[in-house]
């Protein structure tokens, strides 16, 4: 298997999943960031009772909040999260993963069942980690060096 077969074939749940980190919707943002800076991320998701996603709460949204007025902090988490649906279906295409995170821009994606529900969260990280494991020849890895000019010069 090659490397556009594999990542058109393997499902997302191959990929390395991290735990979902969420608060419910009748949480703060006060709560909201509480959860990101102890679980050091930069993002929360907000799950109904089932489980399913009804909204995301990023460092962004914080910027725009405290930007706007820092006693915000106390709004329910509704008023200012995100409503759009980042999420991927677990038996989906990791080159779905891979096309969502170019072309929307998007950092990571919650993976989901059949049924909508949260299973785990994923992105460029677990992407670039799978890349890594399975095609280690395709991607290759080099330490910096430190020395930021050239040894020779180039041209004639």
């Amino acid at each position: 298997m090659g490397l556009r077969n594999d990542i058109t074939n393997a499902p997302v749940s191959d990929l390395p999943l991290r735990e979902v980190m969420s608060v419910p919707p009748t949480a703060t943002c006060r709560q909201a960031v509480a959860t990101m800076r102890d679980k050091r991320l930069g993002y929360v998701l907000i799950l109904d009772d089932a489980g399913r996603i009804s909204g995301m709460f990023t460092e962004r949204h914080l910027i725009k909040l405290l930007l706007a007025d820092p006693k915000q902090l106390d709004d329910p988490i509704d008023k200012h999260m995100s409503r759009s649906d980042k999420s991927v279906r677990q038996d989906a295409p990791i080159a779905t993963v891979i096309e969502k995170l170019q072309s929307l821009e998007w950092r990571f994606v919650c993976v989901v069942d059949e049924q909508g529900k949260a299973v785990g969260v994923t992105g460029q990280r677990g992407a670039m980690e799978y890349l890594a494991d399975h095609f280690p020849r395709q991607v290759k890895v080099q330490k910096m060096k430190s020395k930021l000019f050239m040894d020779q010069r180039e041209g004639a």
